[in-house]
């Protein structure tokens, strides 16, 4: 079974020993709050994955931590809370949580389901009818939308044919519930924008739309030589897509964007993305949304102790406030 980027991480992850917070913090943590923003800001809970995976960091806390960091959007990750996906006392707690913060619960990201896009019906409709139980989740927490994935090998156009009906099924199963559907460019072919506009072209439908990611767009790597986190990333991306074209198709059906970051500059800009550029971009499109923080770095510390990657934390604030003054100089 194929395993994607996201669900490898997790799982070389479980059990490992987190890093602690950085003792002092660099200036460019510190942004300027001068002019006001076009868009909202949120943080993906993949962003404290360290802090979740080694328990420092309770799921149920997230919200709190959010507010701590000047964070009001959440955006849940399933993996975080797989098996309680279905217990209401749970979810209620999550929700009570929230409130009691003054966050808003924005969607949940949906990992290791199943295949929306394979071309073998009876495992594709089994994957449809796993994401059934987080489009009740996300409606018992309030929130308005989930993300999905929509990978499979084959022929492209073949691909974008099962996808397009996965996403059909669950648009009409979440439409009860006013839940939309959104997919983010992700694994495999969705790291391709021009697939995955089409795909949205095909779908056309206002229940549905595209979780735009900054760093989501290799669309052809290397196998690790060994199934564990070292061997991943010693990987190599073969053949990466125009991220800045790629978010340029991918805005016109965003629902959300992703501002992925690692590491940063003395200045505290992305040696990897230009944010500048791509909040250009963002709002050029005309999006208003919510722009949510995903931070990996701390992660990528906590296996190779590289001092050039902030904590979760130090990491989240730095991405925080790149993306404020990028916002506000669009």
């Amino acid at each position: 079974m194929k395993t994607n980027r996201r669900d490898f991480i997790r799982q070389t992850a479980m059990g490992a020993a987190g890093l602690g917070l950085a003792a002092t913090l660099p200036e460019y943590l510190y942004a300027n709050t001068s002019k006001e923003l076009f868009f909202k800001i949120a943080v993906s809970q993949f962003s404290f994955a360290s802090q979740f995976w080694t328990g420092k960091l309770k799921p149920l806390d997230f919200a709190a931590k959010a507010k701590e960091l000047g964070i009001p959007g959440l955006d849940y990750c399933s993996m975080f809370f797989a098996n309680k996906a279905t217990d209401a006392q749970y979810l209620a707690d999550l929700k009570q949580r929230a409130a009691d913060n003054g966050s808003y619960n924005l969607r949940i990201m949906i990992d290791g389901e199943g295949v929306l896009g394979d071309l073998n019906e009876t495992v594709r409709l089994k994957a449809v009818e796993n994401h059934y139980k987080w489009i009740d989740a996300a409606a018992t927490l309030g929130c308005p939308m989930i993300r999905v994935n929509v990978e499979g090998d084959g022929n492209p156009a073949d691909v974008a044919k099962a996808a397009v009906d996965s996403l059909g099924k669950l648009i009409e199963y979440g439409k009860k519930s006013k839940i939309d559907v959104i997919v983010e460019n992700h694994v495999g072919i969705s790291c391709n924008g021009a697939w995955l506009a089409d795909v949205m072209k095909q779908v056309n439908s206002k229940h549905c739309g595209v979780l735009a990611d900054f760093g989501n767009f290799c669309i052809n790597r290397t196998k690790p030589k060994t199934n564990d986190i070292a061997g991943y990333m010693e990987t190599k991306c073969l053949e990466e897509y125009d991220k800045y074209k790629g978010i340029t198709e991918l805005m016109p059906y965003a629902k959300g964007v992703h501002a992925k970051s690692h590491f940063f500059e003395a200045d505290g800009n992305d040696p990897e993305t230009d944010f500048y550029k791509m909040f250009k971009i963002i709002k050029q499109s005309g999006f208003k949304g919510w722009v949510s923080i995903e931070y990996e770095g701390g992660l990528l510390k906590m296996y190779s102790k590289d001092a050039k990657y902030p904590d979760d934390y130090a990491g989240t604030t730095a991405t925080k406030n790149l993306v404020e003054k990028a916002g506000r100089m669009a």
